[in-house]
């Protein structure tokens, strides 16, 4: 197993991003208010599927899960990041290290394909819409989400032991504020070259076939919504794919960024700056873009609301 590599001898350390800021205190209370965004929106966004019986539908059940994979991906970089911040350390043990590669590749693999299979809900939705509840019904929720899961499992488990088993005879200095593969890749003093290659590839493979989904699924949007010939029936289904689109050009974008381009157009404070917007940015945004341009959970929420209200006004008056 790679925890066994001799690389136990020591720790890393991450430089992170607050070694290069000139105000790291500032720096850190906007990372902290970042995150503490990010686990109350998705949080409150969970919360409102599951209680909200208008919201027990695929699409919202996709959301759930997106919701879910944020709040963990988050908590998979960020608390540690702080906790080194404000203790003064930048140490980050093998094991540690290992295990946060492993949950962050886990997720982002599960994330590429939640994104893909929500794409394809709304080609159901919009092209099928007759045989919608039979075609997405629960069982087949379940099997995609779980397939996307599974996927993510595979991911972490095929990359973190190869990239982990390495020998790390230079500097155990990462430039980044977690344990990322191609940060990590840059310690060993071995050739990692065939390695490098067959990880792109298998990258590149995992991104287009749920891009490839993505495209072909808003091709077909795209002709149904243009044959529509209500005005209000394309409006609602320009608005459905939005927020979708939204958050799959931001979460693509960055993802294409480091994992297809080559490593020429990469530095290390490229890299950090990336990695900084989908580790952190996108799972503050993503509940933003999936309520405020949402009026079912707008609905739901403020449903919920006018509830803890009146049960606040309820409490005072018996007491």
């Amino acid at each position: 197993m790679w925890f066994t590599n001799h690389t136990l001898d020591g720790n890393f350390f991450l430089l992170g991003i607050f070694s290069q800021s000139s105000h790291p205190g500032l720096l850190c209370s906007l990372i902290f208010g970042l995150f503490l965004m990010a686990v109350t929106g998705n949080i409150i966004l969970i919360l409102l599927i599951h209680n909200d019986p208008s919201l027990h539908t695929p699409m919202y059940f996709f959301i759930n899960q997106l919701s879910i994979m944020d709040l963990m991906y988050i908590s998979v970089t960020v608390p540690k990041m702080l906790v080194n911040q404000l203790a003064k350390v930048r140490t980050i043990s093998v094991l540690g290290c290992g295990t946060q590669m492993f949950f962050y590749l886990l997720l982002v693999g599960a994330e590429y394909c939640i994104l893909g299979t929500m794409a394809y809900d709304r080609y159901v939705a919009i092209c099928h819409p007759l045989r919608y509840s039979v075609l997405m019904n629960y069982r087949v929720c379940l099997l995609l989400s779980s397939g996307c899961w599974i996927v993510g499992v595979i991911d972490g488990v095929l990359i973190t032991p190869i990239t982990m088993s390495f020998p790390f005879c230079r500097t155990r200095e990462i430039h980044h504020f977690f344990c990322e593969v191609p940060a990590i890749m840059k310690l060993s003093c071995s050739d990692t070259s065939l390695t490098e290659a067959l990880m792109y590839f298998c990258c590149v493979f995992m991104l287009l076939i749920p891009m490839s989904i993505i495209a072909g699924s808003y091709y077909f949007i795209i002709l149904t919504i243009h044959r529509m010939k209500s005005a209000e029936g394309r409006k609602k289904a320009f608005t459905t794919c939005s927020s979708h689109i939204t958050v799959v050009i931001l979460f693509y974008g960055a993802a294409i960024y480091t994992y297809m381009l080559p490593s020429s157009y990469h530095t290390p404070e490229k890299d950090i700056m990336v990695s900084f917007f989908y580790t952190i940015l996108t799972p503050v945004l993503n509940p933003v873009i999936y309520s405020l341009r949402n009026k079912d959970v707008t609905g739901a929420l403020k449903k919920l609301v006018s509830f803890l209200i009146s049960a606040g006004k309820l409490s005072i008056f018996y007491h």
